[in-house]
């Protein structure tokens, strides 16, 4: 149920009347009309742009179009009353019996409320981490990003697959098999001292090569292309084992993965390219140095196999092989956006890392290129993380060797706090992560504070029972909404409508692909709610619990719970537990 989109559908039928009897032109787009709250609220309690988006093509100043539009708004019995504002806009009161009639509805739906279908299915790659190490806390915030997307997407109607690309190809797989070849020579017995630079130093690798050790015993005596062939086979399964129980901690799993390395193995890389070949689109060429840049000392101009990503609006066409004749890194990206093409997939969000801003064109000018357009890519970035710690930036990691990992947060923090704080802020702005804050159990602490708001409603709940009302009249939505009459008081309908916002909020949310959204909606909407604790402990009639008003107590019960109801959905939503009791 989405009050926004019912009137909306209200103001377009009161413009099409308006077209039928004459008054407005037949051949008005109507697509633009939109309905949302005002920015002062007591200007009402909705507000259209109708007359001033229509008013041009129809020839007609926009007071005039919303002088026509209000007489024919008033004629509905759920819009109590409709004003023009300033140059055009139309303010509209809406039935309170409107309002209340949310209160059951939302009881009725559960954590359903808000749900949408039929979007279409979509790909959702993040994470992406390569298997060469634990995950560092920027990757959480990939992670809590790209998992939300996910969540909030599946909400409003999508079929999301949610995706991780293994980048277990490359010299940075080769390191990782030397680094845990010395650790087997470690465990075999060996002093290794310091680990050399260019290495991995951290204690993660060393279960590594004790199992190096136990299982190939004699592998120090074969030849170096052996040992790391077999040090890949054994620390590239571990290392995305230990990512994925990290992940889980975190409460992020994914369905598919896909090896980079299975890409060059089934030759998927050639025949994405052998595609863009036969179009045309990959040539012998040179390219110009970076512009605005000044070419390093030894550049020097060079033939390479170039893709014509400058086509499809990249700053210019982007090499596909290296001097030595082996691929770059962008030729296996290519194939796997391929292969996601041919399992269906035209609707495609990546979650980037801030490093990688430089790489989106080209990657969307291949996703262009070799589905002929039928397929888009976006790519969300995350920017950096800083750790905070009594005022001072947290840096070192022992288990990692030089940051730190995801899991030592979750671990000292637990999952809720780190998915929550990850999204107080947009994804593509700096995050400060304050474990003081994080640990502080006050209004200052996000969410803390929103799942104190749910705990509280809980509490409420179980003191009914206890001071004598009975389940059904607490749980029962129909018996709720024979006493909402009551619920008359300013701050009781403000957080009514604070209530009706909330499919609103998760449509545009999930069209601007920001999840980041629903948390500030949770934290507007348990302020609304404290607020209302506290009045009522200045004024009686807005206590919860009235032993001499029956019907108001089941009426504000009824509030409380569908408030906690929309928590408990938008908490799920971002993949946070709405807590019953604080501990």
């Amino acid at each position: 149920m989405n009050l926004f989109s019912e009137i909306e559908t209200q103001v377009r039928d009161s413009l099409k009347a308006l077209q039928a009897s004459g008054a407005l032109p037949n051949d008005l787009n109507l697509d633009r009309v939109g309905v949302e709250p005002p920015r002062d609220a007591s200007h009402g309690d909705m507000a259209t742009n109708a007359a001033m988006v229509l008013a041009k093509p129809a020839g007609l100043n926009p007071r005039d179009v919303a002088g026509l539009l209000v007489a024919e708004l008033v004629k509905s019995e759920v819009i109590e009353s409709a004003d023009i504002a300033g140059p055009g806009f139309v303010n509209l009161r809406l039935s309170p019996q409107l309002w209340l009639g949310l209160v059951p509805k939302i009881l009725q739906q559960g954590i359903r409320f808000g749900d949408q279908t039929g979007a279409g299915k979509l790909n959702i790659e993040y994470v992406s981490a390569n298997p060469t190490g634990p995950m560092h806390v920027g990757h959480a915030r990939g992670a809590v990003f790209g998992d939300a997307l996910a969540r909030l997407l599946e909400k409003t109607g999508h079929d999301v697959l949610r995706e991780y690309y293994i980048n277990d190809a490359g010299s940075q797989v080769d390191v990782l098999a030397r680094s845990a070849l010395l650790r087997m020579r470690e465990a075999m017995g060996e002093d290794i001292g310091t680990i050399p630079e260019g290495l991995y130093p951290g204690d993660y690798l060393i279960p590594v090569g004790q199992a190096l050790a136990e299982n190939h015993p004699d592998l120090a005596s074969q030849d170096e292309a052996k040992q790391v062939q077999v040090a890949k086979s054994v620390a590239l399964p571990m290392m995305m084992e230990r990512i994925r129980e990290d992940l889980a901690a975190l409460g992020v799993a994914h369905k598919y993965f896909l090896s980079e390395q299975s890409l060059h193995d089934d030759g998927s890389v050639d025949k994405s390219l052998e595609f863009l070949e036969s179009k045309g689109l990959i040539y012998k060429g040179v390219l110009q140095p970076p512009k605005g840049k000044s070419p390093p000392p030894d550049w020097e101009p060079q033939e390479q196999t170039l893709f014509r990503s400058s086509d499809f609006g990249d700053d210019s066409d982007r090499a596909l092989k290296k001097s030595d004749g082996s691929w770059t890194y962008f030729a296996p990206d290519i194939a796997c956006h391929f292969n996601k093409i041919s399992r269906g997939y035209t609707q495609m969000i990546d979650v980037w890392g801030a490093d990688h801003i430089g790489y989106i064109k080209r990657m969307q000018s291949a996703v262009t290129a070799i589905s002929e357009g039928e397929a888009a890519l976006e790519v969300k970035v995350c920017n950096l993380v800083k750790l905070m710690r009594g005022g001072e930036p947290v840096k070192m990691s022992k288990r990692s060797g030089s940051f730190i990992t995801l899991r030592e947060v979750v671990d000292e923090v637990g999952k809720d706090a780190v998915r929550f704080m990850m999204l107080t802020r947009k994804n593509d702005a700096p995050l400060d992560f304050d474990f003081d804050v994080v640990k502080d159990k006050s209004r200052d602490n996000p969410v803390f504070y929103v799942q104190y708001a749910h705990a509280r409603i809980c509490s409420v709940l179980r003191n009914s029972l206890q001071a004598g009302f009975s389940e059904a009249e607490v749980s029962d939505a129909s018996l709720a909404s024979q006493s909402l009459d009551s619920l008359t008081d300013p701050a009781e309908l403000a957080l009514i409508r604070n209530l009706a916002n909330y499919p609103r909020m998760l449509a545009s949310a999930a069209e601007a692909r920001e999840p980041h959204r629903v948390a500030f909606y949770l934290m507007d909407l348990a302020a609304e709610f404290h607020s209302l604790w506290n009045l009522g402990k200045e004024r009686l009639e807005l206590r919860f619990l009235q032993d001499e008003d029956k019907p108001g107590s089941l009426a504000r019960l009824a509030l409380i719970r569908a408030t906690a109801t929309v928590l408990a959905s938008g908490l799920d939503v971002i993949g946070v537990t709405p807590e019953e009791e604080m501990r």
